[in-house]
């Protein structure tokens, strides 16, 4: 049995310390938010890998994991479908697969409150240092696997270059109850992952469960996600100050967004985006918005230090593979610590296998998200190139993982 400490206790931490914990370590999760962590984040579309890795994980879920939606619907201006095929898949939430993966892992080997500091190898063992409520602590394990997010505090120690670039666009975000819905958004868009995109921008949306993960008809929710194109500079900048004049240069919180900015979208929505999607921006209480970013690591391991998930890669989410890849990175690391033992040769195996993947999932993302932004900033008709990337990230959001059998795209 080796000890293991896992920096990050969301859902990456938690997929990969449920597994090693299942495989007979000592896993200790070292997170830096006190208290409740449910209610963060919004939908998530799950994928085969995803559901795999939870079995990997001993969780057989997949029955109570979300909302199954038969296919896609791509809607225009005026509310009729252009565009609809068939797609089974669930689509789930931030919560729900919390809850799962929480209530899973021993409570007494997961700590809230520790902020890491400094990460040092000695001994052929790895010690951490952190503090929590003023007071400094030190931890000791084998290996450390650094899930700690998009602006890591581990890898800004070890690969301090590697930093996130802002995308040029940002995504509105929100979760509307259905039980507030007018019938036609109910029937033709509701049960349904939809698309509507006006040129240079493009919103999804998918049913998920609604309050305490309730996914009986008329108790569940509708998740959008709404790309916008947002210059870096003043514009930008405006959209993550509040209303009282503070800026948030690295994400404004929810409750903050500025009620003006609030006002400004849902005008956009009426203008822009079929009545169900505008209805849907009108009567979502709180929606958010948020930057997106690329991290493209250049290396995952320094010694008994590994990267995961969003603290290796951050991929945009025209791909929805998020949690998806994190759920890999887990399932690799701990395929690889099952043959070489908790130790620098195991990370090492597994940086092999996940390194290319991560770049890869970056550099497709990239490209499918290339046309929210035209390089001249001038807006344009929405054009073949725009259609073919609507119809692959349609794609791409139910396939992860696997090669579509679609080819083409014509119009």
């Amino acid at each position: 049995m080796a000890r293991i400490l896992v920096i990050g206790g969301s859902l990456g931490g938690l997929f990969v310390a449920n597994m090693l914990h299942r495989d007979g370590h000592d896993v200790q999760v070292l997170e830096k938010v006190k208290g409740s962590m449910n209610g963060r984040g919004a939908g998530i579309v799950s994928h085969d890998v995803l559901v795999q890795s939870l079995e990997r994980a001993g969780l057989d879920v997949q029955a109570t994991l979300g909302v199954e939606v038969p296919g896609r619907v791509l809607l225009d201006q005026s509310g009729k479908s252009l565009i609809a095929f068939d797609m089974p898949q669930v689509l789930t939430s931030w919560s729900r697969l919390y809850q799962i993966l929480r209530s899973a892992f021993p409570a007494d080997c997961y700590h809230q409150g520790l902020t890491v500091t400094r990460v040092e190898e000695r001994d052929n063992s790895v010690h951490v240092l952190c503090t929590t409520d003023g007071n400094e602590t030190t931890w000791q394990a084998d290996v450390l696997i650094a899930s700690d997010g998009i602006r890591s505090n581990v890898r800004q120690q070890f690969f301090p270059k590697v930093q996130p670039q802002y995308a040029g666009y940002i995504a509105w975000r929100g979760v509307c109850d259905e039980s507030l819905l007018s019938n036609l958004t109910r029937t033709t868009l509701f049960d349904y992952f939809g698309f509507c995109v006006p040129p240079d921008e493009q919103i999804i949306g998918y049913p998920v469960a609604g309050s305490d993960n309730d996914t009986t008809p008329g108790h569940r929710a509708y998740n959008f996600v709404w790309y916008r194109p947002a210059a870096q500079g003043e514009e930008l900048q405006a959209l993550l100050t509040d209303a009282d004049g503070v800026h948030y240069p690295l994400g404004i919180p929810p409750h903050k967004v500025d009620w003006r900015q609030l006002a400004k979208v849902r005008e956009d929505a009426r203008r822009l985006l079929s009545p169900q999607f505008a209805e849907i921006l009108e009567k979502t209480p709180q929606p958010f918005l948020q930057p997106i970013f690329d991290v493209a690591s250049d290396a995952l391991v320094a010694g008994r230090v590994a990267l995961m998930g969003d603290a290796s890669f951050v991929a945009r989410p025209h791909i929805g593979m998020g949690v998806a890849k994190a759920s890999q990175d887990a399932v690799a690391l701990a395929d690889a610590i099952r043959t070489h033992g908790a130790n620098s040769t195991a990370l090492a195996a597994y940086a092999k296998v996940r390194l290319p993947a991560g770049q890869s999932a970056v550099q497709r993302a990239r490209w499918l998200g290339s046309y929210i932004k035209s390089p001249d900033g001038q807006t344009k008709p929405m054009n073949v190139r725009q259609h073919q990337s609507i119809y692959e990230t349609a794609i791409d959001l139910g396939r992860y993982g696997h090669q579509s059998e679609f080819k083409e795209y014509s119009l």
